[in-house]
């Protein structure tokens, strides 16, 4: 059993990173093989909407630093992204992450993989997090954990906020407790229904069909 933590913070070592870690602890502890990724340093580009991973199993043709975390999430059972609060939204990193995930995305490669979520503000703003991250998990089919929210303003300042730390810790005791229950969708309902209504019946979900 294997989790993941994903920080989409810019700031190396930040409040972010220290509760996604927090969480892999409580993973580890629960006895998961933990393994940890950020964005800090990192050069990512956003997706081109070349669609071109439709036809290559997944692979995305973009060659930035994404390529290093495509393997890792595919070798996970459970995923823990963390995301500071920008302007109440997810930081423009978390953004490009999910978005370039749409390779994996397409083919059903994240299907049945648990996935939760960290979120840290200076005041307030977590919604703007927790609701993109959640939306993405169950537009993939994902099994979706619980969300953690902290306060911070300067670096490291998360560390005080006794109920973040703990939080964080007990999300990732329920992301490994969640992946070990080793759950799966049965096969004919692990595409999105939207593909699956039209491979069963050929009825397209774009209400536009026929008149562009």
């Amino acid at each position: 059993m294997k989790v993941l933590g994903i920080a989409c913070s810019p700031r190396k070592e930040g409040s972010t990173e220290v509760l996604v870690k927090e969480a892999l602890g409580g993973a580890a502890d629960y006895g998961a093989e933990t393994g940890f990724w950020s964005v800090a340093g990192k050069e990512l580009k956003p997706c081109d909407a070349c669609t071109s991973c439709r036809k290559t199993g997944g692979r995305c043709h973009i060659e930035d630093d994404m390529q290093e975390l495509y393997p890792l999430i595919l070798a996970a059972d459970g995923l823990i992204f963390g995301s500071p609060v920008y302007f109440e939204c997810l930081a423009a990193q978390a953004k490009i992450v999910l978005d370039r995930l749409y390779c994996l995305y397409y083919h059903s490669l994240l299907v049945d993989k648990v996935a939760g979520a960290i979120a840290v503000a200076t005041a307030y703003g977590h919604d703007g997090v927790r609701i993109p991250f959640q939306n993405f998990f169950e537009e993939c089919h994902m099994m979706r954990a619980d969300f953690v929210w902290g306060y911070a303003r300067r670096r490291g300042d998360v560390t005080k906020d006794s109920y973040a730390i703990k939080a964080s810790e007990e999300l990732g005791k329920q992301v490994a407790a969640l992946a070990q229950q080793r759950y799966r969708l049965p096969e004919e309902f692990r595409k999105p229904i939207y593909r699956s209504t039209f491979d069963k019946y050929g009825i397209d979900c774009y209400p536009l069909k026929g008149q562009e």
